[in-house]
């Protein structure tokens, strides 16, 4: 017969009331039954116990949270939790529906199979047909190039003008959200609204990032600014060692491209365009990011060189932000 916990207690109260000491009781234990014997500091809390008057060895019932709570009510609870607040944290959870750390941990990876993942920054929320438009473009531009071993890659100049903002980003940690697994990863628009804001223009070609040209302060693009001093500025980079060398320019249809000053000026200076025709439609909206990409080899490229181009840029954004307020100090803040 194997003795299990109540024996043992039964044995430590007969030498209690036989009137052996705590080590005498404990060396009888050892002596009898060897490992299986309980620890010394057991006998002692049991004598303790004996002294203060207890006569029963049963254990004494608790108050407290059951074995387990991961049942289908639990489950469920947190499920609607995470439906309602993609951002609720552990401690809320625990809060609300008062079950542990563990419990929590368990329903949310083995039951609901869910994680949390940042959301991820895009320039604009587009629709299904803006999508598929610049899919469609982009391989019309693949095969065109060659899948980007066509020479020309090597001539083609993109820009764009956008506002620089001064506004808090939310941390990594604050736009953490929580996803089901069969849910799409979230996304998020990259930038906030503030009234400290100044209008540049960035221009890259395959080998990275060529110019910015900023705009004085509180000032719009127009036509005249875009052929005396932002293209002037960009052709000259360009063509600063290499005279007469072939460009290709990509750029939207904004007003300020598509005008006759525009288009006179780049006749004149021999510069190629790039329109975005998809089915006969010009894409209106800004042709940014992964469409001013063209090719894989493209993005490669940029990805080498992405150190460069950030530590270039953060020298341009200093300067704006001086010529927006000298006396803001503006945190560094990653470019995603």
């Amino acid at each position: 017969m194997e003795l299990n916990r109540e024996h043992f207690r039964a044995i430590i109260f007969h030498n209690f009331r036989r009137g052996l000491s705590r080590q005498e009781c404990f060396d009888e234990l050892n002596s009898l039954y060897s490992d299986k014997a309980p620890s010394y500091s057991t006998v002692k809390n049991w004598y303790n116990e004996f002294n203060r008057g207890r006569c029963s060895i049963q254990d004494e019932s608790r108050a407290g949270r059951p074995k387990s709570v991961v049942v289908p009510e639990k489950i469920n609870a947190v499920r609607e939790l995470i439906k309602q607040d993609r951002h609720v944290t552990y401690r809320e959870i625990e809060a609300s529906l008062d079950i542990s750390m563990t419990s929590i941990n368990k329903i949310l990876h083995e039951h609901l199979s869910v994680k949390k993942i940042c959301s991820r920054w895009i320039p604009h929320n587009l629709t299904n047909a803006q999508k598929k438009a610049r899919v469609d473009w982009c391989k019309e531009m693949l095969e065109k190039y060659i899948q980007g071993t066509s020479k020309a890659v090597y001539n083609i100049y993109t820009g764009d003008e956008s506002w620089i903002y001064a506004y808090e980003p939310e941390t990594k940690q604050q736009s953490t959200v929580w996803v089901f697994q069969d849910e799409a990863k979230p996304t998020k628009v990259v930038r906030g609204r503030s009234t400290s804001k100044q209008m540049i223009a960035c221009f890259f070609g395959i080998n990275g990032h060529v110019a910015t040209v900023a705009l004085e302060q509180r000032r719009t693009v127009n036509s005249e600014w875009y052929t005396t001093i932002c293209l002037p500025e960009v052709i000259g980079e360009i063509r600063k060692k290499q005279k007469n060398k072939r460009i290709i320019l990509h750029h939207d249809n904004a007003s300020s491209h598509t005008s006759t000053q525009t288009k006179a000026f780049l006749t004149e200076r021999k510069i190629e365009l790039m329109v975005d025709y998809v089915n006969g439609e010009l894409i209106n909206e800004d042709l940014i990011e992964l469409e001013v990409m063209l090719h894989l080899e493209v993005e490669e490229r940029i990805e080498v060189q992405k150190k460069f181009i950030m530590h270039e840029l953060a020298g341009v954004f200093s300067k704006i932000n001086a010529a927006i307020d000298p006396k803001i100090e503006h945190e560094k803040s990653e470019l995603y």
